[in-house]
């Protein structure tokens, strides 16, 4: 209540002195022929109550050699005053200082995200000692190695790793989900998030300032304080401008010797809606990004991001999946079934420590099948492993691992699709072939799409071979393949793709590609959650390890610069419209102050429609949820 009447309460007492006085018999058309009385008196006592404020503004603005918009205000105000039309007195300050608590009262709301940020910081936590008793502390209490206890319904107190326990956790505060994620042992968790079912022990790592939810927040503060440059020439513009007006109604008031039309002039001048179209703009568009788990720094950085014509994008944990999937079970002998040949090849396989043989052993579980362990194997090198399976001679390998000559025909085949392929043997005979590779994330196809639907030009960066890249390339549809690239090679990339006129964002993790990202345009880090030098390091950080983030936040900040460029325009054609009213007869100073502040509220209203919530849950190419989005939506209550 205290905070509205601080913001209302100048407003709410003007304008009942303005009823009070029209109610009275105030006269309102400007003659000076009534004699004085109390409706004057009340009109005055309005103007003066409504005007304070500004004139003090205009005062301390003064103070530090700036000519403020409120110092116009003022002027045409006391103006009127002299010239005994206290209506108009009245009408300008009332409608002046209703247009300041409004942009106040819309601030704050366009700031609603980071203050839900602030609100969802937890305060206590409930810590469970040697003995095995709890007890509730005050989050400066606890030291990093404290565990921490979570019971169903409560919120995760710190940020650290699931030591036992099973639940769904509500991360929407941090990544923007909007299902709970899944928490087993190891499992990292956030401070500021809930658990939404299970109970979970968890030892704490981030506290208070230390938390992930901490840096968000300062990294939310200082964007939406930070300028774009649009802003920062508004500013300037606005420097000149102001003083600008005073001269030009000062010449005018000379000229015509009419002082009302000078003090008129000075009203309808008030670059209002020009300097506040773009502050609320980027303030929204940085507010609601964060909602939404898209952290962008600045306004400079938002303005950069609609720009943004070229993605460079790495392949490996970003287009793909970052680990070997079993992909392929062939059969080559009808005396077994591909479970038969899987299952061998996963037991051979339970024996190696070579990194493809947990994605054949994956696999195998994924289709429910048992998978013991050998009694024997005798790994060669370069070739596979042999292993003995049930009194049989299993080998798992090249062409050469086998005792007798096989055709290597399809074996080259998925080779060249980008799949690393294997014979499976027993006993000397070849019985069928498993393939393993890196695959392509669900969601990564309907992202290109998006890319591509907004003119933007994807180059796949990556190390790996160039035709596993190529043929990655080709299922997504990605525009231009750099393959076989050492990582300072990818800053080379940027750098040519700038030389081409061209604005680049890439996309890294915010560490190993610090160079690359730091050169482009618009550095990006994908699953910034849990990663502090992502957060820093990156221009954008995406919290949650979703790739359709990307196209929603270049998007989000085009229709952010799209918002600021109308609200230009409008701000603009007002003054010019008020001007030309002002010149052929017809507008007053209190006429003109109404339709000044409207436009202000209007600029402010479409500034609030990024404010809407625009993302929708991430899909694959078939349009539905994404795999990890599929497991997590049977945790939601």
């Amino acid at each position: 209540m205290k905070s509205f009447w601080k913001t209302w309460g100048v407003v709410i007492v003007s304008g009942v002195l303005i009823i009070a006085a029209l109610l009275t018999g105030a006269d309102i058309t400007g003659s000076a022929t009534a004699p004085f009385g109390l409706p004057d008196v009340l009109m005055i006592a309005a103007a003066v109550v409504a005007g304070y404020q500004i004139v003090w503004s205009a005062i301390q603005a003064l103070r530090i050699k700036m000519i403020s918009i409120d110092l116009l205000v003022s002027v045409a105000a006391i103006g009127a005053m002299f010239l005994g039309n206290w209506w108009e007195a009245a009408a300008v300050t009332f409608l002046f200082a209703i247009g300041g608590a409004l942009e106040k009262a819309t601030l704050n709301r366009t700031r609603k995200a980071l203050s839900d940020l602030v609100d969802s910081a937890p305060e206590t936590a409930t810590r469970l000692n040697d003995d095995g008793s709890t007890e509730t502390v005050e989050l400066w209490e606890l030291i990093p190695g404290d565990t921490v206890l979570v019971k169903n319904g409560q919120q995760v107190p710190v940020d650290g790793r699931v030591i036992s326990g099973h639940g769904g956790v509500d991360e929407a505060q941090i990544t923007g989900e909007s299902v709970p994620a899944e928490k087993a042992e190891g499992s990292e968790v956030f401070a500021g998030t809930w658990l939404r079912s299970g109970v979970l022990r968890i030892e704490a790592l981030g506290i208070g300032a230390d938390s992930t939810l901490a840096k968000i927040i300062h990294r939310v503060e200082d964007a939406q304080d930070d300028k774009a440059k649009t802003q920062t020439f508004m500013e300037k513009f606005s420097k000149y401008y102001t003083p600008g007006v005073m001269v030009a109604a000062l010449i005018a008031g000379l000229i015509t010797m009419n002082v009302e039309l000078a003090l008129t002039l000075l009203v309808i001048g008030c670059p209002g809606a020009l300097v506040i179209s773009i502050p609320v703009s980027i303030v929204a568009g940085i507010g609601r990004s964060a909602k939404d788990g898209v952290l962008i720094k600045g306004g400079e950085y938002l303005e950069t991001a609609a720009k943004v014509d070229t993605v460079v994008v790495d392949k490996t944990g970003t287009l793909t999946n970052g680990r070997p999937e079993l992909t392929d079970v062939e059969v080559l002998d009808p005396d077994y079934t591909d479970d038969e040949v899987l299952t061998l090849a996963a037991r051979a396989e339970t024996a190696s420590e070579h990194p493809l043989a947990e994605a054949i052993i994956q696999g195998a579980h994924h289709r429910g099948l048992a998978v013991d362990m050998v009694d024997k194997a005798e790994p060669v090198t370069g070739k596979g492993i042999r292993a003995q399976v049930g009194g049989h001679t299993v080998a798992v390998g090249s062409a050469d691992l086998l005792d007798v000559e096989v055709d290597p025909a399809r074996i080259l085949e998925l080779n060249e699709l980008g799949r690393t392929a294997m014979f499976v043997g027993v006993d000397g005979r070849a019985i069928g072939i498993v393939a393993v590779a890196d695959t392509i994330r669900d969601d990564a196809p309907a992202a290109i799409k998006d890319l591509h639907d907004k003119g933007i030009r994807v180059v796949m960066a990556t190390g790996d071979a160039e035709r596993v890249a190529v043929n990655v390339a080709a299922e997504l549809g990605v525009d231009e393949v750099r393959a076989e690239l050492m990582p300072e090679d990818k800053l080379d990339i940027v750098k040519e793709l700038q030389a081409e006129g061209r604005t680049v964002a890439m996309v890294g993790d915010g560490v190993n590609d610090t160079p690359a990202l730091a050169t482009a345009d618009i550095g990006v880090a994908m699953g910034a959650a849990g990663s502090p030098a992502a957060i820093e390091t990156a221009d954008i950080a995406l919290m949650a390890d979703r790739l359709p983030r990307l196209p929603y936040a270049l998007g989000l900040a085009q229709r952010t610069v799209r918002t600021m460029r109308v609200n230009i325009v409008i701000a603009l054609a007002t003054v010019a419209a008020l001007l030309a009213g002002v010149l052929f007869g017809g507008v007053t100073m209190a006429i003109g102050m109404l339709v000044h502040q409207a436009s202000v509220l209007l600029v402010i209203a479409i500034a609030m429609l990024l404010l809407r919530p625009t993302l929708k849950e991430d899909k694959d190419a078939t349009g539905k949820l994404s795999t990890k989005d599929a497991a997590q939506e049977a945790l939601t209550p």
